[in-house]
């Protein structure tokens, strides 16, 4: 995690500044606690990933994450943290970390979708620049982008295994978070441009929309994307938006659709899962600007 980072983030339980307590540091900080004097809750800093979730609640569906997680730890105090919230575990919790590292290498394989590169020409001919974020970043394909032309660019992510790839690729303007974007740590900050691709049948959309386009500073962008892919079963979000209803939201929260997203779109996403078997999806590209009064500086935190 990069120091500079800290006066951008929020704790998610009070909206209190975080402090951070280093045990190990190189470039980065590789090791140590974000840590909130307000609540005095802590988030560890593991392997240069900064955790900002309750870790008890993140690992009880993610125990071999855990596991890995001790591993990897550098300090005693690290690994001591780790496995007493690995103690609060019950037995037979399902383990999403399996299916969330089988993910991250698809995705990684699929790097080079065309889907991607209609994203990153959407930021080229936008031609804005500033700060970013990256709502369900993933690996960092997009964010990685945005960070050729921005001053910093922030990516969250659910998955700690998708971010371990991100961090592969050190990029001194980048840094990612695992965190829950209804949940996420940069208090009331404001970016130039927010981006969130295909998690509504993640995130109930209509509240997720609220949140995004409050984020966007004026005259920055929202660039979203979604194939409404809502049969998940247990898992499915109650209330589904598609492609007038999305945009009719935007228009409520005060962003104005570009002329050029206005319609329906069918951008193919294809997904090649392993040998004999490829996902294929019809993408809806919808694009919001915030043109409404500028109330200060375009990010800002308070």
């Amino acid at each position: 995690m990069h120091e500079y980072s800290l006066k951008h983030l929020r704790c998610i339980k009070c909206l209190g500044r975080l402090e951070a307590d280093i045990l190990s540091q190189g470039f980065e900080i590789e090791e140590g606690f974000l840590h909130c004097k307000n609540c005095d809750t802590r988030f560890p800093i593991i392997d240069k990933i900064a955790i900002l979730r309750d870790l008890g609640n993140y690992l009880s569906v993610r125990p071999r994450l855990g596991g890995e997680l001790v591993l990897v730890s550098r300090t005693d105090t690290m690994k001591s943290f780790v496995k007493k919230a690995l103690a609060q575990i019950k037995r037979g919790q399902k383990d999403l970390s399996v299916i969330e590292k089988r993910w991250a290498q698809i995705y990684a394989k699929n790097r080079n979708s065309k889907f991607y590169m209609t994203i990153k020409n959407v930021f080229d001919s936008a031609n804005i620049t500033g700060t970013a974020i990256e709502h369900g970043c993933s690996i960092g394909i997009i964010a990685e982008y945005l960070a050729r032309t921005n001053l910093h660019v922030f990516g969250i992510d659910r998955s700690y295994h998708a971010l371990s790839y991100a961090k592969k690729s050190y990029t001194e303007n980048l840094d990612y978070f695992v965190a829950d974007s209804q949940e996420h740590p940069f208090g009331r900050s404001k970016f130039d441009i927010v981006v969130a691709l295909n998690l509504f049948e993640l995130i109930e959309p209509t509240p997720l929309l609220k949140l995004l386009s409050r984020q966007v500073a004026w005259g920055g962008l929202l660039v979203i994307s979604d194939p409404y892919d809502y049969e998940r079963g247990e898992s499915s979000v109650k209330t589904p938006l598609r492609e007038d209803s999305v945009r009719a939201e935007l228009e409520k929260n005060g962003l104005a659709v570009t002329k050029d997203t206005t319609k329906p779109s069918f951008i193919p996403w294809t997904l090649r899962l392993y040998d004999r078997a490829i996902l294929q999806y019809k993408v809806d590209l919808i694009i919001g600007k915030n043109n409404r009064k500028r109330h200060a500086a375009k990010i800002k935190s308070f």
